[in-house]
């Protein structure tokens, strides 16, 4: 009778603490994969169902004895020709312009700031910390200053424009009005770029000091090395921060819900706030979950194109 090897012996015995190693990371990450679909996609599936009932507040508290609407409430959310619609249309627009100007500023000072404090100097800690202080407080303290600040009669922004620098004719309504768009850009690009300088900041050390200092004996400037060195070196982390800049300014809430309340000026009219007046004040909660829908798929396809178009110009660059 031929004898088996030890090695042939030995062999099925591993294959079971194999097995447990393999699993082992994947049974650590198990708690938190169902803390994460009890927090975020039971609440998701939840929002979908409304959204195709009937549900006002005289089902509020049965809802899920509220009758099927079907795809009533989309026809009437996409009914641009109709109030409803067309008040959707409006504060999506709005959202759509204070997102870009709000990303396109937090990413050009942050940046800007970041290259700036890559030179050493005296007091660079001090300035670090200070830069990072409207991204480290409290939303709601940093946001409600800015309302102090903003007040028509005795404020500070009246004050410095109009009584000390003159700029202005008289003092301003900036909490009403179309000046509520600037003020509620004020706000998110003063309390987003610390974030745009921290993530270039921490970006930047990846890059090593050689390539400016041959940069600059070959006599090219800061501008041609931000240009030539800099941007290019930080593609990756870019791409990631724009992308979520995007998303945290678009679904912004509480900024302009702390400045204006529950309704806010149609020049400040996030569409965040404009579902929550929909849902909450009006207790037309089915409609209110329509618009959560659609603005769900209009973020859903806005991220994969963009990681569509970053992908294929990361295979290009390579």
């Amino acid at each position: 009778m031929r004898k088996s090897s030890p090695g042939a012996a030995r062999g099925p015995r591993r294959r079971p603490g194999r097995i447990r190693r393999i699993g082992l990371p994947y049974l650590l990450l198990l708690p938190a994969l169902l803390l994460e679909l009890l927090v975020h996609l039971v609440p998701m599936v939840i929002g979908i169902v409304m959204s195709f009932k009937e549900l006002t507040q005289f089902y509020i508290r049965d809802w899920g004895t509220a009758p099927w609407a079907g795809f009533d409430n989309y026809s009437v959310s996409v009914d641009f020709d109709a109030p409803v619609g067309k008040a959707l249309l409006d504060s999506f627009l709005v959202t759509i312009a204070f997102t870009l100007l709000s990303v396109g500023l937090c990413w050009l000072i942050g940046t800007a700031a970041a290259v700036f404090m890559q030179d050493t100097f005296r007091g660079r800690g001090l300035l670090r910390a200070l830069f990072l202080v409207p991204y480290a407080l409290p939303v709601y303290a940093a946001v409600i200053t800015w309302v102090f600040m903003f007040q028509h009669d005795n404020g500070l922004v009246n004050h410095v424009l109009h009584d000390q620098l003159g700029i202005t004719d008289k003092p301003s309504f900036w909490l009403i009005g179309d000046n509520s768009f600037i003020a509620l850009l004020t706000v998110s690009v003063w309390k987003g770029w610390p974030f745009a300088f921290l993530i270039v900041m921490a970006g930047l050390q990846n890059i090593p000091r050689e390539l400016y200092e041959a940069a600059s004996l070959d006599g090219a400037g800061m501008l041609q090395q931000v240009r030539r060195i800099t941007l290019p070196s930080l593609r990756p982390v870019n791409q990631v921060l724009v992308l979520v800049l995007f998303l945290w300014t678009f679904n912004d809430f509480n900024t302009p819900y702390v400045m204006f309340g529950k309704t806010a000026p149609e020049a400040a009219d996030l569409i965040s706030v404009h579902i929550y007046q929909a849902s909450f004040v009006t207790w037309d909660f089915g409609t209110g979950s329509a618009m959560s829908v659609l603005l769900l798929l209009f973020l859903l396809a806005v991220t994969g194109v963009y990681l569509a178009l970053t992908s294929r110009g990361r295979r290009t660059a390579s």
